[in-house]
C-alpha cells in the first residue's frame, strides 16, 4: 500500500495469462460510490478453483486481480451502504466477509426458477471482473477490494478468529448451499465424504453439525486426513490416495455396515471420483455432487449403479449471499467444536507461487494470503 499522486495505491495479484504465474501490480484505490464499500482486505483465501482458473478451466476474462474470498475491514462505505445484510451497522474498522458472487435478479433462473446460482449474468469478484473494467480492485487478492452495490456484506461475530472464517470460506457457504437447497443431512444418518480438502471438511463438519450418526472422511493425502482428525472433523478418516482404491472402498462399505451410505457427497473435482462414489451409497440413498465446480474432464459412469440402486444424485453448484450469512451465523458454533484455525497457512501477498504450489500439491489444507 502506498500514494501514488496524492492517491491510495495497492498491490493486488494479477492473473495476465493462463498457465502462467500471477503477478503483482498497483493499482489507484477508488472512493466508494453509492451503495459501496471499499475494504482493506486482511486475507484472501486461495481455492481449489483458482488453481484450475490460473490454469484455463474456464472461460473468464484476463487481465484479472484474483480472489473470490476474503475478509477485511470496512475502509470506506458509500452512501447508502452503512449497513450489512443483516441490518447492522458498518462503520470503518469492522471485519466483513462478502459474497463473491451478485446475480442479477431479472434472468430467467433468477426470476422464474428462483435460482440465483444459475443466473445468466453473475458477476464474480476474482472471476469474471478484469482489470479493464472499473474499479480494477475485483478480487480479494489485494491488499483493497472495491465491492460494488448489490454485494453481499456481512459484519464477523464478535468473538470468532478471523483465521477460524477464513478455514471454509467459500466451501463453507458452498455446502449450505448443497446441504440446506438441494440434499439435506437426516438425523441419524451415515454420511460418506469424498475428498479431504477445505469443500470436503465443510460437507463433514456441517453433516456432524446436523445430527449424522457416522461422517467417514475418504481421501489423501495421509497429512490432510491426520488433519481433519486433530481438527476433530469426521469420525473415521480413510486414506484412497495411498492405497489400492478397490480395498479401500470395500473398508469404506464395511464402516457403514456394509450395504452403503445414506448419502455420498463428491467433494473431490477429480471426475473419477464419480463412479466410485456411486458404489459407495445404499440402496435409495443419495449422491450429492459439490466437487465438479471446473471442467476437470468426462470419466466413465454405469449407469446401473444409479437404477440398481434407486440413486437420487443431485448436483449443486456455488452459493448466494443468503448461504453467506448463514455460513457465518454458523460460525460460533463450528468455531466451538472444530479446530478450524488449524486448518489455515498464511503466506505474505508476495508468496503468491509459493501458496499455490502448496494448495496444488496438497501439502496445506487451507492457504490464504495476508496483508
Amino acid at each position: 500500500m502506498s500514494t501514488r499522486n496524492g492517491a491510495l495505491s495497492a498491490r493486488a495479484v494479477v492473473l495476465e495469462r493462463f498457465g502462467e504465474p500471477p503477478v503483482l501490480r498497483s493499482f489507484d484505490v477508488p472512493p466508494a460510490g453509492p451503495g459501496e464499500l471499499v475494504v482493506a482486505c486482511d486475507y484472501g483465501g486461495i481455492c481449489g478453483t483458482d488453481v484450475h482458473l490460473s490454469q484455463g478451466h474456464l472461460d473468464i476474462p484476463l487481465p484479472l486481480v484474483l480472489g473470490h474470498e476474503g475478509l477485511g475491514k470496512v475502509h470506506e462505505t458509500g452512501p447508502g451502504a452503512g449497513h450489512d445484510a443483516e441490518g447492522r451497522p458498518l462503520k470503518a474498522g469492522d471485519t466483513v466477509m462478502w459474497a463473491s458472487s451478485i446475480a442479477c435478479g431479472v434472468c430467467v433462473p433468477c426470476r422464474q426458477h428462483r435460482e440465483p446460482t444459475l443466473c445468466e449474468n453473475r458477476r464474480t469478484y476474482g472471476v469474471n471482473r478484469p482489470t479493464t473494467q472499473q474499479p480494477a480492485l475485483s478480487g480479494a487478492w489485494a491488499e483493497y477490494i472495491a465491492l460494488r452495490e448489490g454485494t453481499t456484506v456481512v459484519r464477523l461475530p464478535d468473538g470468532v478468529d478471523p483465521l477460524a472464517a477464513m478455514s471454509l470460506a467459500c466451501a463453507g457457504p458452498t455446502m449450505v448451499h448443497a446441504l440446506y437447497d438441494r440434499r439435506p443431512v437426516r438425523v441419524g444418518e451415515t454420511v460418506v465424504v469424498q475428498g479431504s480438502g477445505p469443500v470436503g471438511l465443510a460437507a463433514a463438519a456441517f453433516a456432524q453439525l446436523s445430527g449424522a450418526a457416522k461422517v467417514i472422511v475418504v481421501g489423501g493425502p495421509a497429512a490432510r486426513l491426520d488433519l481433519a482428525r486433530r481438527a476433530r472433523i469426521g469420525d473415521e478418516h480413510i486414506d484412497i490416495v495411498g492405497g489400492d482404491a478397490d480395498k479401500v472402498l470395500e473398508q469404506v462399505r464395511e464402516l457403514t455396515g456394509g450395504g452403503g451410505a445414506d448419502l455420498v457427497i463428491e467433494a473431490t473435482g477429480v471426475p473419477a471420483a464419480v463412479s466410485q462414489g456411486l458404489r459407495l451409497a445404499r440402496r435409495g440413498g443419495a449422491y450429492l455432487v459439490v466437487g465438479q465446480y471446473t471442467d476437470a474432464g468426462d470419466t466413465l459412469v454405469n449407469p446401473h449403479q444409479i437404477v440398481y440402486r434407486q440413486l437420487d444424485v443431485i448436483g449443486s453448484w456455488a452459493f448466494t449471499g443468503a448461504h453467506l450469512v448463514d455460513y457465518i451465523r454458523l460460525l460460533p458454533a463450528l468455531s466451538a467444536r472444530f479446530d478450524l484455525e488449524a486448518l489455515v497457512t498464511p503466506y505474505p501477498l508476495a508468496s503468491v507461487d509459493e501458496a499455490l504450489a502448496a494448495v496444488t500439491s496438497g501439502s496445506v489444507m487451507k492457504a490464504v494470503l495476508a496483508n
